[in-house]
């Protein structure tokens, strides 16, 4: 259904039609219907939450481990969650990860594309204006009456300038649905961008302490050689003096080379792990190289408790919820197509045969129309596309729960490592302690000539196990600890994201 209203330039006719009065009335009639929206109304799904942590240390007071319900409004400050390890080297890394890391990037160009198709979709709120000038050179045909008179054709040139509006009224809440939804995705990617610094700067503390491991095995070893050098010193000149076998000799030597080749094969994980470092902060490997250290790379940080708004605090649990809001909009979308579309449509402008009177009030023509279209028939394609819109809601819903499960799996999972890591710790010093002591003994032995100096090579060789494996569990401590501030969000909170407002600024840094 249309109805239009048309004025041309001819002088003293009327225009037919609505008038224009009534258009106006029609068009803020219809503008009050704009309210409508079949978007069911939005709750954020409930997941299944513990009320404390199952493997948080019992000295652990219950209180500090409630859980609540994610609320935007409890803003938590967003710190650089690395610095609690006191390692200025590993904050000067952290730094470039925001910078220069490309997974990064690409989830930050990732984060405009979803903001700019939330101004592409506020846009059809709005109606669109479109100029058409044009010259038009034509000829008429040779005329002939009844009279059997005939009249030359003539040659003339139309000038125009019109001016072209259309408005399709937003009555059932689709461009309005579709602007949520849109801006909800934009949200999700701002978290999803979130995460992925996240992932990096938690991979790139991981990398660095496993690579101040190998350092302090490489010292673990240069020691370690040295000592059997001076072992094998010692065992030669026990030999020339008579007091050892050449079997001594030989087993000594075969100690020290074996040593020796374990120590240079530790260069190989520290090459990767430079580079896998060198990867996150957006460098080429070949350019990039950190320094032996030559002490401790920090202190772990095990914290007894952790901050109880995880689903405020997770990224992915955030980007999560986003969507399935986003998912609940969209059903809204689907549901005004069951609904007709009226469109707004106005021309106006000049026209005239002759540039001198192109612009004068008697060259003015202009029209007026409105237009109604609505599916009659569609085979049931619309129910389809609704039922299709309501399972993509019920599948998110299952995915935001999978990704909070996930999450106090994670937490839990590192909680428990740093409990139990902490008590193998203190049980491999101890174990360290009771290894050098027996290598004391038996090197005294060896020396008094009571034993063997297999003894002496079986003491080495549990003094050095004991040592390396004390290694690597502080590591997987450090590391472990880096896991669980991954787990609880880093220093972010969902009160960061973006609002609708800063979706629609000009600022391209609204997810910075």
């Amino acid at each position: 259904m249309q109805t239009s209203e048309t004025r041309a330039s001819t002088p003293g006719r009327a225009p037919r039609g609505l008038s224009g009065r009534a258009s106006l009335g029609l068009l803020l009639g219809l503008g009050l219907l704009s309210g409508c929206s079949f978007a069911p109304k939005y709750q954020a799904p409930a997941a299944p939450t513990p009320s404390a942590f199952k493997e948080l240390p019992p000295q652990t007071p219950p209180s500090t481990n409630l859980w609540q319900v994610a609320r935007p409004e409890d803003a938590v400050p967003r710190g650089k969650w690395w610095e609690v390890f006191t390692n200025a080297e590993l904050n000067a890394l952290e730094e470039q990860v925001a910078v220069s890391n490309q997974n990064v990037a690409a989830a930050f160009a990732n984060f405009l594309s979803a903001r700019a198709l939330v101004k592409q979709a506020r846009a059809q709120l709005f109606p669109s204006l479109a100029a058409d000038p044009g010259v038009t050179r034509s000829r008429q045909s040779f005329l002939s009456n009844r009279a059997g008179t005939s009249s030359q054709g003539t040659t003339f040139t139309d000038y125009s300038l019109p001016l072209d509006a259309s408005w399709q009224l937003d009555l059932w809440g689709r461009v309005r649905n579709t602007v949520s939804a849109n801006a909800l995705e934009a949200q999700a990617t701002a978290a999803d961008l979130q995460n992925t610094r996240l992932t990096a700067q938690a991979e790139l503390a991981s990398d660095y302490f496993q690579l101040c491991a190998q350092d302090a095995l490489v010292r673990l070893f240069a020691d370690t050689v040295q000592a059997y050098r001076e072992s094998l010193d010692l065992t030669k000149v026990r030999f020339q003096s008579g007091i050892a076998s050449d079997e001594d000799v030989a087993q000594a030597e075969t100690q020290l080379e074996t040593a020796e080749a374990q120590a240079t094969n530790l260069g190989i994980l520290r090459a990767q792990l430079e580079h896998a470092i060198a990867l996150l902060v957006g460098q080429p490997a070949g350019f990039f190289s950190i320094p032996l250290h030559a002490g401790s790379a920090g202190s772990p940080v095990a914290p007894l408790s952790v901050p109880s708004q995880l689903l405020q605090r997770r990224p992915d649990i955030a980007a999560g919820e986003r969507r399935v809001a986003e998912a609940n909009a969209r059903i809204g979308v689907a549901k005004a197509a069951y609904f007709p579309t009226v469109t707004l449509s106005a021309s106006g402008g000049f026209e005239s045969t002759m540039t001198s009177s192109l612009l004068k009030w008697s060259s003015r023509v202009w029209s007026l129309g409105a237009g109604l279209s609505e599916t009659i028939f569609d085979a049931g394609a619309r129910k389809a596309t609704v039922q299709q819109f309501q399972a993509d809601y019920q599948s998110t819903v299952a995915k935001y729960r999978q990704t909070v499960l996930a999450a106090f799996q994670q937490v839990e999972d590192q909680l428990a490592a740093l409990r139990i890591l902490t008590r193998q710790i203190e049980q491999q010093e101890t174990a360290v302690n009771s290894s050098q002591r027996y290598l004391t003994l038996a090197s005294d032995r060896y020396k008094l000539g009571i034993d063997s100096y297999l003894n002496v090579i079986t003491a080495q060789a549990i003094y050095l196990s004991n040592r390396q494996t004390l290694v690597n569990l502080r590591t997987q401590q450090m590391v472990a600890s880096v896991q669980l501030i991954e787990a609880i969000g880093g220093g972010w909170n969902m009160s960061e994201l973006p609002s609708r407002g800063q979706l629609l600024s000009s600022s391209p840094t609204a997810a910075r």
